[in-house]
């Protein structure tokens, strides 16, 4: 389980250094083989190779022709490569991601339970006060007893 939010760094290579509390529940459960893509391009997901394999999974269930389907894949492979965790815990995040999602020195990296989401500072508390939590959220979640 990935939960929880650590500052880390994107070097002059545009490698991420994963936080060590991430990168140790990601290597001890998943291996060093992973796949870094966004949906939109604000931000990046980081999710190991076996969790990716198991959406790609389900994905295949859906037809082919669907729009959405075609949508979601134009987008994570647009934005996104394989990638490894290096001995040091860094990964590389591929240049057109870096530049759309204003990957640059300090960034957030927040647990999403089975992958990283990784943010520039001033766009996670942006869109955070923009999109507040809301009682409709609260609504939504209890139906799913949370």
């Amino acid at each position: 389980m990935l939960r929880g939010n650590y500052a880390a760094k994107i070097d002059d290579k545009g490698r991420l250094k994963i936080p060590n509390a991430f990168r140790a529940v990601i290597e001890k459960t998943h291996g060093s083989e992973l796949f870094v893509t966004s949906l939109t391009g604000e931000s990046v997901r980081v999710y190991p190779m076996p969790v990716w394999l198991a959406l790609e999974e389900r994905l295949s269930r859906a037809p082919s022709a669907h729009p959405s389907r075609g949508r979601f894949l134009d987008r994570v492979n647009y934005f996104g490569q394989t990638a490894e965790v290096d001995t040091q815990g860094r990964v590389v995040i591929p240049q057109r991601l870096r530049e759309s999602a204003g990957m640059a020195g300090e960034v957030d990296v927040l647990g999403a339970v089975d992958r990283l989401e990784v943010w520039n500072h001033d766009r996670l508390v942006a869109k955070m006060l923009g999109d507040p939590y809301t009682d409709d959220d609260a609504k939504a979640l209890a139906e799913f007893g949370i």
